[in-house]
């Protein structure tokens, strides 16, 4: 991924993270999650059609009201499951501690619910403000939510990093508002192929969050 290091370095005020796989550790089974939403023949139609991942709300947006609920029920019962088993991402509270010491706001941006966020929120005991779930629309890909917590902040975009593990959604949020981006990818996801398919290229990809403390330092002026 590209360094920053060539040319004076860049000011870096604020970091907005994903939560799912982010932040958290990836519990939610989202192929069975879409399995029982779609049905396996519209799953594996829509697969195929998708290479880089299928946006499920995106789908069903142009369902019918009573189809639209049943699918959020069966995605809020997937989402129920990976809330129970919530964990911490290992690196998350010490790089929220490496930002709080550079006094660098931290916000949050994820397609799960609000009640996902307040519970994170508890068991994390660190809180990320703004924190944005899908009920603020139009949700990531979109970087509207990302230019919002900008504008809350009263902080350029080009002065914040997003964080995620979705190059689709977190990637493609972070490049839409004209923010740095960074790409967690703990297992060797994503390669070159897929950047260029997308025409998604993340900043900086890392294969931990303990990876970003030294990056912000090496790449970015941390000064307030």
């Amino acid at each position: 991924m590209a360094n920053l290091t060539t040319n004076a370095k860049s000011r870096l005020r604020g970091v907005v993270f994903d939560m799912d796989g982010t932040l958290t550790v990836p519990v939610i089974d989202f192929a069975a999650m879409y399995r029982s939403v779609l049905g396996e023949d519209e799953y594996k139609r829509i697969k195929a059609e998708s290479p880089t991942g299928i946006d499920i709300l995106h789908h069903i947006e142009s369902w019918s009201a009573d189809k639209q609920q049943k699918a959020y029920e069966t995605i809020a019962d997937f989402e129920k499951q990976g809330i129970d088993k919530l964990q911490i991402m290992p690196g998350a509270a010490e790089l929220c501690g490496f930002l709080d010491s550079k006094k660098i706001k931290r916000g949050l941006i994820t397609r799960n619910v609000k009640k996902a966020i307040d519970i994170f929120h508890q068991r994390f005991e660190v809180i990320f403000s703004p924190a944005l779930g899908r009920e603020f629309r139009p949700y990531k890909p979109n970087p509207d939510p990302l230019l919002h917590i900008c504008s809350t902040w009263d902080i350029p975009p080009n002065e914040v990093m997003m964080v995620g593990d979705s190059l689709k959604d977190d990637i493609a949020c972070g490049k839409g508002a004209g923010a740095f981006t960074c790409l967690l990818d703990e297992t060797g996801r994503y390669g070159p192929d897929d950047f260029s398919v997308t025409g998604l290229h993340p900043d900086f990809k890392v294969d931990s969050l303990s990876k970003i403390h030294n990056l912000l330092e090496t790449n970015f002026d941390l000064s307030p």
